[in-house]
């Protein structure tokens, strides 16, 4: 069976797909009415959570579950990528751009926690407690101003793995389907992967899955950190140490590698009260902290997509050679 319509077939094809995506992302982060309710992260975790509430809470019900979602999934749109092809390689292109749009997400992140900041700059607690309530999962409501940032911050560059430069990695070697992929993973695990009673068993599969598939990207993402970490006038040297001192230090195997680079190279403390702290030798974050967070976050995305662009010739010379042989 022909499979190279799953994959970029030159450099020109990749850049268009990739650049347009993300421009696309910039443009429109919000997705409103049909388009989210069609959205696939809306529609795995919808699933994910109907299918949780009618089957035992089991480790067996948990892989079932990831089973079924990911590859209806995976069968939806590799089905419209493979007719697409038939037609019309503009028709597919077309196709590979909604698909990659709809796996990355990075304008929506950044407008939160930029809205956090801003809040913490009018000097309004409420406002900011109340915007970075939606990208960080604990309770906020009795945070001041040092663990709001922190909570913003960490939520950025925890995030800029999970929602962007690990997709376009699973791009680069996959495709489309690879970037939908992992935000499916990445999906469910915010679906089930949690560690309390209800959803610790039937959980495992979500949160293993999610676990592995950033594993590589969230090092690469903490090593381009620590590299960039110049640009805003910090200490790459600093940013090295903190990390290999306290990427640990977080529940996450995959987390604590981005957040501790971050923390080392703007030399502030991230803490989630009762859990986990990293940099513990330097104070809270500042608003002022945030903004030089954004511009390194901005950085490090805009690094990591010229690198995977670099790649593109060796990975696609290495799937041509798999494809061929096959």
């Amino acid at each position: 069976m022909d499979i190279t319509f799953i994959y970029p077939k030159n450099i020109a094809e990749y850049i268009c797909i990739l650049f347009t995506a993300i421009v696309l992302d910039i443009v429109y982060p919000y997705h409103r009415g049909i388009l989210y309710r069609v959205h696939p992260t809306h529609t795995a975790y919808v699933y994910a959570l109907s299918l949780y509430r009618k089957l035992p809470k089991t480790k067996i019900s948990g892989i079932v579950i990831w089973l079924i979602v990911v590859f209806s999934h995976i069968i939806l749109y590799g089905g419209m990528l493979y007719i697409a092809n038939k037609i019309s390689r503009i028709l597919w292109l077309v196709i590979s751009i909604y698909v990659t749009k709809v796996s990355i997400s990075i304008k929506l992140l950044i407008n939160y926690v930029v809205d956090t900041g801003r809040c913490l700059e009018k000097g309004d607690i409420g406002c900011a407690r109340e915007t970075v309530s939606h990208i960080v999962r604990r309770d906020v409501h009795s945070l001041g101003e040092g663990h709001i940032a922190s909570a913003a911050l960490e939520s950025l560059f925890e995030n800029i793995v999970d929602s962007f430069t690990s997709p376009i990695l699973f791009y680069l070697l996959l495709g489309p389907l690879g970037a939908l992929i992992q935000r499916l993973v990445n999906t469910l695990d915010s679906a089930l992967g949690y560690t309390d009673p209800g959803f610790r068993e039937v959980g495992w599969m979500s949160a293993k899955a999610d676990t592995y598939v950033n594993f590589v990207p969230a090092r690469i993402t903490a090593l381009i950190t620590i590299a960039l970490c110049p640009l805003i006038g910090g200490s790459w040297a600093n940013s090295l140490k903190i990390c290999l001192r306290d990427k640990r230090n977080t529940q996450s195997l995959n987390a604590g590698y981005p957040m501790s680079s971050a923390s080392g190279c703007l030399s502030i403390k991230l803490e989630k009260i009762g859990f986990y702290t990293i940099g513990y030798e330097y104070p809270l974050p500042s608003y002022t902290d945030i903004y030089r967070g954004i511009k390194l976050g901005l950085y490090v995305a805009t690094t990591f997509t010229v690198l995977s662009i670099l790649l593109y010739p060796l990975v696609n010379h290495i799937f041509s050679q798999v494809v061929n042989y096959g």
